[in-house]
Parts: structure tokens; sequence; C-alpha cells
């Protein structure tokens, strides 16, 4: 080939290659301070999906304010949202000095969550409006990260504020994801990087905080409820009609939960109006200490679910109530409830061998296990059948007087109901340490948040009856009484050893 061909063809590849990166570069002056419209215009949407107007209102803010602080109901988009603003820094800062450190209140939340939505979103990009090629899944987006050529979208844990102190860049972008429970020391760390970027500067630094509210306190509270010295983040309230208007959040599963919770509750604010709310100050277990229980639930069952079925939680099925059953299984480090098992009522609730049956099935995966069973009413026909069967029951009579005490050693109980309860709520409480999970349960978390408690003048604490729960909230908490049976500490422990483990040796079990 002549060498003129050969120089004209460079010379037509040389442009061709100019015109691609021109095109990389017009994106990223178009979009530099346009997130909304980068949205709009550089995401394939599909269907009913599309950008709603509370989204392209707080993503207009965020360049005028460089903090972003949102909270609302669940489904409102809020993951969605937070992968669209790092895909847009990244790819409009791409040529420049840039870092993005992803973090939440818990780990799970960037590897099940946020990362994984980051992917999804980058699958639907239009690349043919963004001016370069798509990303390389091996060089460039990783499982938890995203590098480009100067530039990379991290994840970092939350209690890790030496990483996040550590991220310097000429162009930074702060995420804060289910920022509600995310420490102080974090958002602190991050604003050491923030010390020379401002207006004053050719430096940048934004930073974005989105969850769902939970208790009036710590720092995304601080900054939502715009206490002084935090004026400068803009915050966004999205409300419960909001998301409806849009199509994010049904109203039917809305009403469903105000009947399920009640308007008042914890939860029903927390995850449906998406309001800051404290636990009420006489209600036994706080939603806060739950939802930590329900983390560390994915925590036991990502790791395969170890432990040893240690006790069985029984609530009978008598007239209308269900018939459920909470297995506990507990080893080294290990204290989970497993997923609730709600179980077919028989045709005739008088009806014990069917629910004795199902008991003693759920007991043989380890028949040194104890079986709790409720035994008022049909209860009590129940657990003599399988005490018959040869397996440890404990009966659990809530009115039957108690010698517990709580961990103070100050205060009794009024019954065992009560230091059932009372025990539960020591398991859960964070300040001891707390290892007891939970599994994520809507109607478990109702339960367990619904039940309030007094002082007796005798020094004793009483717990509001299932029945005055049952006019006060319109059901009865079926789940919640059987992990608390579950858990329960026997009034007097059942006779040592228990019944031979598998192999024919015989083991004394040491309760808690």
């Amino acid at each position: 080939m002549p060498s003129s061909q050969v120089q004209a063809q460079a010379e037509q590849e040389r442009r061709r290659r100019a015109t691609r990166v021109s095109a990389y570069d017009q994106f990223k002056a178009r979009y530099w301070a346009d997130p909304a419209g980068f949205v709009r215009d550089c995401i394939v949407w599909k269907g009913d999906d599309t950008l709603t107007d509370y989204q392209a209102d707080s993503l207009c803010h965020l360049i005028q304010y460089k903090r972003l602080s949102v909270r609302g109901p669940h489904g409102l988009g809020k993951t969605g949202m937070a992968a669209w603003i790092v895909l847009w820094f990244a790819l409009t800062r791409d040529g420049k000095d840039w870092k993005i450190p992803t973090t939440a209140s818990a780990w799970r939340q960037l590897t099940k969550f946020l990362w994984p939505e980051i992917h999804k979103w980058a699958r639907r990009l239009r690349w043919d409006v963004i001016g370069r090629s798509p990303f390389n899944e091996r060089t460039e987006l990783q499982t938890l990260g995203l590098k480009l050529l100067t530039g990379e979208a991290f994840a970092v844990a939350s209690n890790r504020k030496e990483l996040i102190e550590g991220a310097h860049a000429d162009h930074l972008l702060y995420l804060f994801d289910e920022a509600k429970a995310i420490p102080v020391d974090t958002f602190d760390a991050a604003e050491g990087a923030f010390s020379n970027a401002g207006s004053d500067t050719a430096n940048e630094a934004y930073a974005v905080a989105i969850s769902t509210p939970g208790e009036p306190q710590g720092r995304f509270y601080d900054i939502q409820r715009r206490k002084a010295g935090y004026e400068d983040w803009f915050v966004r309230v999205v409300t419960l009609e909001e998301t409806i208007t849009a199509g994010r959040v049904s109203r039917e599963w809305a009403d469903n939960r105000k009947r399920q919770w009640g308007e008042t509750s914890t939860v029903y604010q927390n995850r449906v109006l998406g309001n800051f709310a404290a636990s009420d100050e006489d209600g036994i277990i706080p939603l806060a200490w739950i939802e930590a229980a329900n983390e560390r639930w994915h925590d036991w069952a990502e790791q395969g679910k170890p432990g040893t079925l240690t006790d069985l939680g029984v609530d009978p099925s008598g007239g209308g109530d269900k018939f459920i059953q909470a297995p506990r299984y507990r080893g080294p480090g290990v204290d989970a409830i497993d997923t609730l098992q709600a179980l077919p009522k028989p045709a005739d609730p008088t009806d014990t061998m069917v629910q004795a049956g199902y008991v003693v099935i759920g007991l043989r995966a380890n028949p040194a296990a104890r079986g709790v069973i409720d035994g008022i009413g049909i209860g009590a026909g129940i657990a003599h059948r399988v005490r018959e069967q040869g397996f440890v029951v404990d009966i659990f009579i809530a009115s039957a007087g108690s010698d517990k005490r709580d961990r103070s050693g100050d205060i009794g109980f009024a019954n065992r109901r009560a230091a059932a309860w009372w025990n539960l709520r020591e398991m859960l409480d964070p300040s001891y340490n707390a290892i007891l999970a939970l599994p994520p349960d809507d109607e478990l978390t109702g339960d367990l948040t619904a039940p309030h408690y007094r002082m007796l003048s005798g020094g004793k604490y009483l717990i509001e009856s299932k029945d005055d729960i049952r006019v006060r909230i319109g059901r009865s908490t079926d789940k919640g009484d059987t992990v608390v049976q579950g858990c329960c500490l026997p009034e007097k422990l059942p006779p040592a050893p228990f019944a031979a483990a598998a192999g024919g040796q015989r083991t004394a079990f040491v309760r808690r």
C-alpha cells in the first residue's frame, strides 16, 4: 500500500478517535452541573420507571448546596438515586482527580443493595449519549468499586473512619447510605477531607446522606432538623403522598401497615410516614434494637446459619390465633431465631394431635432441644403429648409466678409473661453487646414494639396482657409471643441430663 494511503488512513483514525474523545468531553461539559439532566437523558427508562419530581428536586439542590440530606418512607427510591449520583459524578469528573467513598450503617447495605444498584443502572446507561464505551467489568466496574482513569468510587465500612478521613482528591463525593445509624465520628472524619474545598478554591466536595428515619438522635437527625451548624445542608423530606403519586409506594400497602402497626406506632411513623419517632416511653423493646437484630440475622444467614437447635417456641392455634413456631439456634458466638414457621391450622381447633406432630417434627433436629409451649387452653394437651414422645417440654403459663429479677437484681416481675418479655429486652440491649439475631419480619417487628409495661407498687414489672394489646391494636401478637417463649428462661430447669443426643451420648445443657 502506498505510503500516502497509509498516512491518509492514519489521519482518518486520528480524527475518529479525536471525535470520540470530543463527544465524551462534550458530555462532561454538558452534565458537569446537571445530575438531574444526566439521569433523564443518559439512562434507558423502561415502562413506568422514571425520575420522580422529588428525586429531580433533590438532584438539582445537590448542585446548589453541595450537601444533600434526604429522608422519607420505605420505597421512595433512595438507593437508586444514590446509584445515579455515583455514576454521574464518576463519569463527569473522569480525567480529573476524583474519589467517591461510599459508606452505610451496615456493610450489608453496601454489598447487597447500593453496589448491586450501581451495577444495575450502569447496564442501562446510554453510552451513545455519554460518548465512551461501556464500563469494562473486569478492570473498571468491579463488585464494590468503580475505577476509571483518574479516580475511583469504593465501599468503606462506617466503623473505619480512618479510611473515610484518608480520602483526598480535588473532586470529592461522600455518600452516606442509610445514614440514620452511621456513627458521628464517621461524619466528622469526612469533614476533615472537605477542608480544602469551597467557593474560594478550585476544589469541590459533595456530601449525600440518605435514609429512612429512626430514633431522633445522631448526626443524620441533627442535619434533618437543621440544628445550628448544619445550615449548609439542603434537607429534603419526601412525604408518603409524594411517593404514592409517583407510583413508588402503594396506598394499599400503606393502609395495611397502618392497620397492622397502628398509626401512632414508631415502626409506622418511621417506615411508612418517614418521620423520626422515638419508641414509646412505656414500650418494652425499641425499634432500633430490633432492626440491629435483623442485621445480625442477615449476617448469620450469609454464614450458612451455624449453630444447633436448642429451643422451639410454640404458640398453638386455639380459636382464631395462628399456629406459630420459633426455632432458636445457638453455638459459639451464635444466638439466632430462624424464620418463623406459620403452620397449617387443623380443621378441628380442638385436635391436639396434629399440632403436637408438628412440634415433634421441629424438635427432631436435636432431641435435647427444649420445646416451650403456651400451656393455656389447647396448648396443655399439645405439651403433654410431646412429652409422651420423650421430648423436653417447658409449659409456659403467662400468668404463673416468676422468681426472676432484672439484670440489676433490684426489680422482679408480676408473672412469667413479664419475666419472659423483659428477658428478650435485655438480650437485645446494645449496651450489653447483644448477639441475638431476629428474622426480618414486618409482623414480628410490629408485635415486639407493641406491648407496654408499668411498674407495680411492689417493685415488679407488669407487661400489658395479650387481650389488652388485641383491643388496642386490633390483632394478637402471636409471632412476638412465640419468639419471647423461645428465648425465655426456665423458671425451673428440666432434669439433667436431657434426652440422649445423636450417637447415644447424653448431654447436660447449660442455659443462659
